[in-house]
């Protein structure tokens, strides 16, 4: 099996795990653990797993001069994009973070424009309009409250900055991508995210009352530290050493409906006439901005 196919493989299987964390990582906040403390748990965790595991891997030592884009990677990709989507979570419901996440092959296509002078075509302009009229529809006009939904607003925000800071953190990544190996780089990743998350998250953490979680919510808690933290991040990061950031953003397309069919057959969300206007909308818009232009075709 050639290493380009085992990225494809690694891409939908962290696909699948964030399709399903919406409804189950939803299940234990905030009556449990509330989103803040999640993360120290999620960033903690995964440390630890990737200090453990980095004897098999390569010796290599950063490079002084990768320093800065290391930090600022983990700051989009492990700090404020993190931050951003459980608290979203903690304050919208699965079907609209399900819907929205799937923007980020849309901020891809907008960053890659202005970070690295990637073409926009009128195609690719048009997927970015339709997109984004979905998000803001989600936005603007959704109910402000809902089941387990105090803000969704609010929450439905969070989750176009989650969508913005990952799409950033997969384009300034590739570079580092192709100069390490996958251990070395989230071994470095998360222990800087740790840091830097640890003033916000701990306070939240320290409230967690753990004798109080049935075996449902420990398992639930589990699932989010080992499956979407640490697996779903060495998926990807394996994956983006043979894809491209736009090509790998384009998996997304798949956990809105490995996300809302779960969060609908668990009972944990419903799904309104405006949910499915603004996903037709936000996936009429991914398709047109995940489209690589053809030879000879007009920029914009």
């Amino acid at each position: 099996m050639s290493r380009r196919t085992l990225a494809i493989l690694a891409a939908t299987a962290a696909t699948t795990i964030y399709g399903l964390n919406h409804t189950i990582a939803k299940g234990v906040m905030p009556h449990y653990v509330q989103a803040f403390g999640f993360i120290f748990l999620r960033v903690a965790g995964a440390t630890l797993l990737f200090w453990l595991i980095a004897p098999l891997g390569p010796r290599q030592t950063i490079e002084k001069r990768d320093w800065g884009r290391l930090l600022v990677c983990s700051f989009f990709g492990m700090v404020i994009n993190m931050l951003a989507f459980f608290k979203g979570l903690e304050l919208s419901t699965p079907v609209n973070s399900a819907i929205l996440v799937t923007v980020t092959p849309i901020i891809v296509a907008v960053l890659s424009f202005f970070l690295i002078r990637e073409r926009l075509t009128r195609p690719r302009l048009l997927g970015i309009g339709l997109g984004f009229a979905g998000a803001l529809a989600l936005i603007v006009m959704n109910e402000p409250q809902g089941m387990n939904a105090p803000n969704i607003p609010l929450g439905n925000a969070l989750f176009i900055l989650n969508a913005t800071c990952y799409g950033t953190y997969l384009i300034l990544a590739k570079k580092l991508t192709e100069k390490y190996h996958p251990f070395v780089l989230m071994r470095w990743l998360f222990t800087l995210a740790f840091f830097m998350n640890l003033p916000i998250t701990l306070p939240e953490v320290l409230e967690i009352q753990w004798s109080a979680i049935p075996a449902d919510g420990l398992w639930a808690i589990g699932f989010v530290v080992i499956g979407t933290t640490f697996m779903t991040y060495l998926f990807n990061v394996f994956a983006l050493t043979q894809l491209k950031a736009s090509t790998l953003s384009v998996f997304i397309y798949a956990q809105p409906i490995i996300g809302i069919a779960y969060a609908l057959l668990s009972g944990h969300d419903t799904l309104s006439l405006l949910d499915l206007l603004a996903a037709a909308l936000v996936f009429a818009g991914v398709y047109l901005a995940s489209r690589r232009p053809r030879p000879g075709a007009s920029g914009a």
